[in-house]
């Protein structure tokens, strides 16, 4: 089987009221409970917000550390999942789920080079 990222797509700005947050927290955990037991499980996480990110990079040899996110954005990787499924269509499917838990848009992306197995 072939692994595919969720990528949790999050709005800037102020989170959701905290009763709103918990009743997400419960769906995520169900969602994360049918991956497992679907054996499509690998790892699921939530991100920090950008202000906490540090972008490591090259430049003329020298290895450079700047705070703040990479980019200005009105969005931004609020969370991830890696599943497991056999094509595409499988993968959506999850990536369906995981928007009706977590309330917010969610990309699905296959692996680069990733062969079957």
């Amino acid at each position: 089987m072939k692994q595919y990222l969720l990528s949790v797509i999050q709005p800037a700005g102020e989170p959701p009221a905290p009763d709103v947050l918990a009743e997400i927290g419960r769906d995520l955990d169900a969602f994360h409970e049918e991956l497992k037991a679907a054996g499509a499980w690998v790892f699921a996480g939530g991100l920090h917000s950008p202000s906490t990110a540090t972008v490591v990079r090259v430049k003329g040899g020298d290895v450079l550390m700047t705070d703040g996110p990479y980019t200005e954005s009105k969005e931004y990787l609020g969370g991830l999942c890696i599943v497991r499924a056999p094509d595409l269509d499988a993968a959506l499917e999850w990536g369906a789920k995981a928007t009706r838990a977590t309330t917010l848009p969610i990309e699905v992306r296959p692996f680069f080079g990733e062969a079957d197995s």
